[in-house]
């Protein structure tokens, strides 16, 4: 028999969420990475658990995930610091108050709970929004998770039904059931599920999968400076479109009465440092918005690392060509959001259960065509 059911590479939320899951479902787990848990781009996003309609599929990934996570808010201890909030999308122009019905109408059609709020009413909600707004929707049952300590309590939970986890273990190859870590030892198991985001390429080379690296900014506190996450219209086209280098505003208040700003987004660049006219252009962005923010401290600065594929849909399922091999990664902006659901779809293929949405569309295989493969 083998040691292990399941191994997990990767200790972030997207790992996290999937050891518990695999775990309560009674598998043998062990959880492996080579840093701290929820240390990578976990550590790095923003926390926000948000339905999004960019296609058919992401909206039943985020809707899904975004139900499981309401459900599970009452047993999150104090220091995930969830919060239900909802989420206001803010339009500058009677053009995008037009995607504001649009949106509103997919959403309604579909069960999620939205409102359509006038210049009148979106001041009312956040008066530090700039005088002369058209209106927004606001999405009522989003809300917002502090991730590295989710993650955590995630795998707490795993390690109460019998998990493993091994941090400081760096992998250096995989062969068949077999798990070769730096140190020398090997773990062997039956499936290994790989949910190490960006550093998914290092064992896959070929998967179409790239960095978008993302600025963050902290401020002080300042409580009930803004009381929903704030995100603009243009956030979508911002976030999945060709550009190089894009900005949007997206505003997030804390339980500490912190403010988080974002976002940025730059492709095909790996280092990690604080690149200042990036930084410069998306305060500029949040300014438009929100002009009394200037009078806001920032205390810190960060940037993280997304990994992205070429449809922004994560990589969820069997890897081509690799028996035993299933990918849970690729998730780009939406790991948080979408950790519980993609634990709950890994569970099903593991287990050979139905899966409680349609698996084909984040299937690996859809990629395996003209040499890119899972």
């Amino acid at each position: 028999m083998n040691g292990y059911d399941v191994a997990i590479l990767g200790a972030g939320i997207v790992g996290a969420a999937c050891a518990r899951a695999l775990a309560t479902a009674g598998m043998r787990v062990i959880i492996l990475d080579r840093a701290p848990i929820g240390s990578g781009a976990t550590a790095a996003g923003m926390g926000h658990l948000v339905v999004l309609d960019d296609s058919d599929a992401q909206f039943a990934l985020t809707r899904f995930s975004c139900q499981l996570w309401n459900e599970l808010a009452p047993l999150l201890p104090t220091d995930c610091e969830h919060m239900h909030s909802g989420t206001l999308w803010v339009a500058s122009d009677d053009e995008e108050m037009a995607a504001v019905r649009s949106k509103h109408t997919y959403y309604q059609e579909r069960g999620v709970a939205t409102e359509i709020l006038d210049g009148k009413a979106i001041a009312d909600a956040e008066p530090n929004l700039r005088p002369g707004m058209a209106g927004g929707l606001r999405v009522r049952d989003d809300g917002l998770v502090y991730p590295p300590c989710a993650a955590r309590w995630f795998i707490e939970k795993a390690q109460e039904f019998g998990a493993t986890l091994r941090l400081n273990a760096d992998v250096v190859g995989i062969d068949n059931n077999a798990i070769q870590l730096a140190d020398g030892s090997r773990v062997v198991c039956d499936k290994i599920v790989h949910a190490t985001g960006t550093w998914t390429r290092h064992l896959f080379p070929q998967l179409p999968m790239r960095p978008k690296k993302g600025h963050l900014v902290i401020t002080d506190r300042y409580p009930g400076f803004i009381t929903h996450p704030i995100v603009e219209l243009g956030y979508l086209k911002s976030a999945h479109g060709g550009q190089r280098a894009s900005v949007a505003f997206n505003l997030q208040p804390r339980k500490t009465g912190q403010m988080l700003l974002g976002s940025s987004r730059q492709i095909d660049t790996e280092t990690r440092a604080i690149e200042p006219h990036m930084l410069g252009r998306m305060i500029a962005r949040a300014l438009e918005f929100m002009p009394t923010l200037s009078r806001l401290s920032a205390i810190r600065t960060w940037t993280g690392f997304r990994a992205a594929t070429p449809d922004s849909l994560p990589l969820i399922g069997p890897a081509t060509d690799r028996p035993g091999q299933v990918l849970a990664t690729g998730h780009e902006g939406l790991g948080i959001t979408t950790s519980l659901a993609t634990a709950e779809l890994i569970v099903a293929h593991l287990t050979g259960r139905t899966p409680p949405i349609p698996l084909a569309p984040y299937l690996p295989s859809r990629f395996a065509e003209g040499g890119a493969h899972g």
